[in-house]
């Protein structure tokens, strides 16, 4: 059983955690707890990761897909964290988060004087543009019930203003409630991508890379949530939510090979993500929470683990193992130019 949160849940969680020494408590019990803090749960700064990983030091860019590889899960049947939020508190009883595809885009041209012979040059930074905009063309193209998103910002975009940029990076996922619905978007885009290089006479490095997989919560979990907080929390306050979040995280990544529950706990402020967000009651984000997910353990540890050991039998993970999953994830990979010029034109590789 793997129980991750935010370095403040932690420590409530180890400070609390220490009633449960009580042997009178223990009575019955049955089960072992792990607490892991989890790094680079935020797929961010892609070129530096993709560095990375070739160096060597990491294999994947998400913080539990790279503690998979490494054996870091390796003996645990269950996992939940509680995340806070500006909302109420809520549990999603299945599917309700997308996953991603993490993507750099590199689009190539050729430098020349940006006022003296703008003409021997190829602006790459037209080019980003173009692709771009024939990729936000695509957006009605797309099923509201995938809820696909595509959202690029450029990191490198130009040297010097009297020189025609030569090199323009892209950062972006391409999001989707399903793998099937990744997978098609993201070769939309990349046809958009590709086809905006070609008009220019510029080339394109779409480098595709595994990101989060879409999050399953599992509606048995979700129960034992539901019990565990209104036993000690009679008076607070749960919904029970069907709302499908747009958001991405590696817990979905664990949801492909166990059951898993990603709850929300009141507490934050501000817009999500924004510079204006923050933990504003630290009683409801932190010590609530982990009063919450202790509640949580009680309930499923309980009567030698009788739900628990419920929860497990009545699972069908979407991969049989860690291996499995590994295999598929691998398939989004792919990198390198999308075009090769010769003196009879030019042959496109989507």
């Amino acid at each position: 059983m793997h129980c991750c949160g935010h370095s403040a849940q932690c420590a409530a969680l180890l400070g609390l955690a220490a009633a449960l020494t009580e042997p009178h408590i223990l009575d019955n019990m049955c089960g072992k707890i792990r607490l892991c803090a989890v790094p680079a749960e935020e797929l961010i700064e892609i070129e530096y990761r993709k560095n990375l990983i070739a160096e060597g030091k990491i294999s994947y860019m998400g913080g539990k897909p790279e503690f998979l590889k490494r054996g870091l899960f390796d003996g645990v049947d269950m996992a939940f964290m509680v995340h806070t939020t500006i909302a109420e508190t809520y549990v999603v009883k299945k599917a309700f988060s997308v996953g991603c595809v993490a993507k750099k885009i590199t689009f190539k041209g050729r430098s020349s004087h940006a006022g003296g012979s703008p003409w021997n040059g190829i602006n790459a930074l037209y080019a980003a543009n173009l692709g771009l905009n024939a990729a936000n063309a695509l957006r009605e193209t797309f099923k509201e019930q995938n809820y696909i998103r595509f959202h690029p910002i450029i990191t490198a975009g130009g040297n010097a203003v009297n020189a025609i940029p030569d090199r323009v990076v892209i950062e972006s996922y391409v999001r989707g409630i399903s793998y099937e619905a990744i997978k098609d978007a993201n070769e939309r885009i990349n046809r958009a991508l590709t086809g905006a290089a070609l008009s220019m006479g510029a080339n394109v490095d779409i480098e595709d890379s595994p990101g989060y997989s879409p999050v399953n919560n599992n509606h048995m979990l979700a129960d034992v949530a539901v019990k565990a907080y209104n036993e000690i929390f009679p008076d607070g306050k749960i919904v029970v939510s069907n709302v499908v979040g747009t958001g991405s995280t590696d817990m979905g990544d664990l949801s492909t090979i166990m059951p898993i529950l990603h709850p929300y706990a009141n507490g934050s402020t501000g817009f999500s993500h924004g510079s204006n967000y923050k933990v504003e009651n630290v009683q409801t984000a932190c010590v609530d929470s982990a009063k919450w997910q202790l509640a949580m353990l009680d309930v499923l540890l309980r009567d030698n683990g009788a739900e628990a050991k419920n929860i497990l039998d009545n699972f069908t993970p979407y991969f049989k193992s860690k291996e499995e999953y590994f295999e598929y994830m691998d398939s989004f990979s792919r990198s390198g130019d999308r075009i090769e010029y010769s003196d009879n034109g030019a042959s496109v590789k989507l």
